[in-house]
């Protein structure tokens, strides 16, 4: 059962607000001078509020010495709350007020150097249209920041799950990996009519795939495995639908990459009869009760900005 402390008689919950606010202070500066000057206190009241709220607790939060202060083990957990709790109220606020209908401040976001080449340059051109008070630090990496440790505010990525409980994870869309490769390569080496056929063909290979290795096809209830050496392997899906362009071997990507290429003919799909895994493409993001204005924006706008496009259904075909 969770432990509650009723208000004292001549106790109003502005004490217990100030109390906090008080130790949180005194934890980050390390000094209880410098919090009351921060908080615009003189040092006796200061010093009032952290002592009344570990008198109400019953737990030392704070061990001084006539040097210096240091938080106990008790006052750590505490101080890890408390500062989270008074984010969340700060955060709280600003939604409510007008500063949720005209964000504000920095959103670092991270994606794959393709995603954002194709799909999220031109969707931060429309959101800072609409909301011209937010600024973007885009970090491009075909690896997994870690979105708490690395400041990350967004993350588009395609793994399904986050060890880490503290993020959230919302859908974008389902994507195909696709085998193609140029017109002019098939017409000099021809086009596989199986998947063991592959064997006889130069690929280019995504080293950062899962099993990248080996392809896993499924065809109407058929499963396939082939493994797979690439004359050219690279951790960067540029390079590989470059390669592919200049008529160097047939790639495997996802569709969203090469969409625009299948489309204007310069890439031609290979065994698209045949399926492989499929890829869930997804935002990530820290939870929190309250997200800022700008982070809950950008992210609503990126997930109503697939949907209109219909890019699921485009990529799955």
């Amino acid at each position: 059962m969770r432990k509650t402390f009723p208000l004292a008689a001549n106790e109003t919950l502005m004490d217990r607000w100030n109390e906090i606010e008080v130790f949180t202070h005194v934890a980050e500066l390390g000094s209880v001078s410098k919090a009351a000057q921060a908080l615009g206190m003189s040092v006796s009241a200061t010093s009032r509020h952290l002592i009344a709220l570990e008198e109400r607790l019953k737990i030392r939060l704070i061990q001084r010495t006539t040097r210096q202060l240091y938080l106990t083990v008790e006052g750590e957990k505490f101080f890890a709350q408390s500062k989270e709790f008074l984010q969340g109220m700060k955060e709280a606020e600003i939604n409510i007020s007008d500063v949720a209908l005209n964000p504000t401040g920095l959103l670092r976001v991270s994606a794959s150097l393709s995603f954002c080449l194709l799909h999220l340059n031109p969707i931060i051109a429309q959101f800072t249209k609409e909301y011209p008070n937010v600024t973007f630090d885009v970090v491009a990496s075909n690896r997994y920041y870690d979105i708490i440790e690395n400041g990350v505010d967004v993350a588009i990525r395609t793994r399904r799950v986050e060890s880490d409980s503290s993020i959230t994870i919302r859908r974008l869309a389902e994507t195909r990996r696709l085998l193609a490769a140029s017109p002019e390569y098939l017409t000099n080496r021809g086009v596989p009519a199986h998947p063991t056929d592959l064997k006889e063909h130069d690929l280019i290979l995504y080293t950062l795939a899962d099993n990248w290795d080996r392809f896993a096809f499924r065809r109407n209830g058929e499963t396939v495995t082939v493994p797979v050496d690439g004359m050219i392997n690279s951790n960067d899906g540029q390079i590989i639908v470059k390669a592919a362009l200049d008529g160097l071997g047939i790639l495997a990507q996802p569709t969203y990459i090469i969409a625009e290429h299948l489309s204007s003919g310069r890439l031609v799909r290979v065994l698209d009869d045949w399926d492989l895994p499929r890829l869930t493409m997804n935002i990530a993001f820290p939870t929190k009760a309250y997200l800022p204005a700008r982070t809950r924006l950008f992210i609503d706008y990126l997930v109503r900005n697939f949907k209109d496009s219909d890019y699921e259904a485009q990529w799955t075909n």
